[in-house]
């Protein structure tokens, strides 16, 4: 299903820290299947897992391809601490799946790279904006509000801060 595009510009309506994480592969050998596909296919399972679970702190995530060998999602967080306490919960599939990569690392490495970059973003260092899209990206994760609830130019939607960040 395709969603519809919201006419105008808008903004994403995230508030505070944003936690966003890139996490991929990277298919170097294409013969060696049963290697790389156990991988591709991990990635979906966690990905259902986690969106079944609100309180995980998994906002929202858009998957990607950078070729025919490079495959990734970009994932946003509520916080550092719900990311990492999936990242190391014995019970959830992502320490299964990485303890199953590690076994097998040996023979897979050659034939499958795997990589993540966490990036944490302090309300007032980042900003968006949205023109005649359907949510997309952070968007997608925290919501869809008009631009001018944050301001027409990106310098004025950095500049924003949630009402809790007053507080502080």
């Amino acid at each position: 299903m395709f969603a519809k595009p919201i006419a105008g510009r808008t903004t994403a309506a995230a508030e505070g820290e944003v936690v966003v994480l890139l996490i991929g592969m990277r298919i170097n050998h294409f013969w060696g299947v049963h290697h790389w596909l156990p991988v591709l296919a991990a990635m979906p399972r966690m990905l259902r897992e986690l969106s079944r679970d609100r309180s995980s702190g998994l906002l929202g995530y858009t998957l990607l391809s950078g070729s025919p060998r490079t495959y990734y999602v970009v994932q946003y967080w509520e916080s550092r601490e719900k990311l990492y306490a999936y990242a190391s919960a014995p019970d959830m599939f992502h320490r299964k799946a990485w303890a199953a990569m590690n076994r097998k690392e040996k023979k897979s490495r050659q034939h499958v790279g795997l990589w993540h970059e966490t990036y944490m973003a302090p309300e007032g260092s980042y900003e968006s904006i949205y023109a005649d899209m359907p949510p997309y990206g952070l968007a997608a994760a925290t919501g869809v509000l008009p631009v001018e609830g944050r301001g027409r130019r990106a310098a004025d939607r950095l500049a924003h801060r949630s009402s809790t960040e007053r507080k502080g």
